[in-house]
């Protein structure tokens, strides 16, 4: 039996207060080779302490417009995949209102 393992790789430069100032990542199965980011969200479900252990991150010159996109598409994507794990259409359509609500407030174009 073959034992296939996947790895993603995060490499974070801090500056001497440690603040990240460059995040790169691999994800060599998904074709992705030292990427450069400007921010990224980590949740990793603990099932024995059943709690979410989370890490984010951004750079120092990361655009306050651009982490308000990647907020309102990362909630837009978790919408997505609560679907895909519940099957639970009507609080799958409350995020993707609230997800509609936080666009608008915060007067965010559609792309």
């Amino acid at each position: 039996m073959a034992n296939n393992t996947s790895k993603i790789v995060l490499n974070i430069e801090l500056d001497e207060n440690k603040v990240p100032e460059k995040l790169n990542w691999t994800a060599e199965d998904g074709g992705i080779t030292n990427e450069e980011a400007k921010a990224m969200m980590l949740a990793v479900w603990d099932s024995k302490a059943k709690e979410t252990l989370r890490i984010d991150l951004w750079t120092k010159d990361m655009p306050v417009d651009e982490m308000k996109q990647f907020f309102h598409q990362t909630l837009v994507e978790m919408s997505n995949t609560f679907q895909r794990a519940t099957q639970d259409d009507k609080m799958t359509a409350t995020m993707k209102d609230f997800c509609d609500y936080f666009a608008e407030k915060l007067e965010l174009k559609e792309k």
